[in-house]
């Protein structure tokens, strides 16, 4: 593969995510960790992002690797964050990683709720 063709994923990981799930990899000393993104019913607006981390990769899993850090999602939580981005950010509200999810059409002013 040419160094010039950059893989599509159905979803994308900024490199402040990837650099923060780097750091925090570092500090709990295991290689073999990966962040989960996943989906759950509930929150101001009906549906919830959730942030964890794990070591397997389950069957239906998409994987998602950037800056040597790997991301999966699984399947039924994939269908609503296609063409979505998942960021960490420092700000006011403070520290915290975010989706930017074209496929919500409301979104709850805490920013980690949705609707479709």
């Amino acid at each position: 593969m040419s160094d010039s063709v950059e893989m599509q994923f159905p979803i994308e990981m900024t490199a402040a995510a990837a650099a923060k799930i780097k750091s925090l990899i570092t500090e709990e000393e295991n290689p073999e960790l990966k962040l989960r993104v996943y989906i759950t019913g509930g929150g101001c607006s009906g549906f919830q992002y959730g942030f964890t981390f794990d070591e397997k990769v389950n069957d239906g899993d998409t994987v998602v690797e950037r800056d040597g850090v790997i991301m999966v999602v699984d399947g039924m939580s994939l269908q609503y964050l296609v063409g979505g981005t998942v960021d960490y950010t420092e700000g006011l509200e403070g520290s915290r990683f975010l989706v930017t999810n074209p496929n919500a059409t409301t979104t709850c002013g805490c920013g980690s709720s949705f609707s479709i």
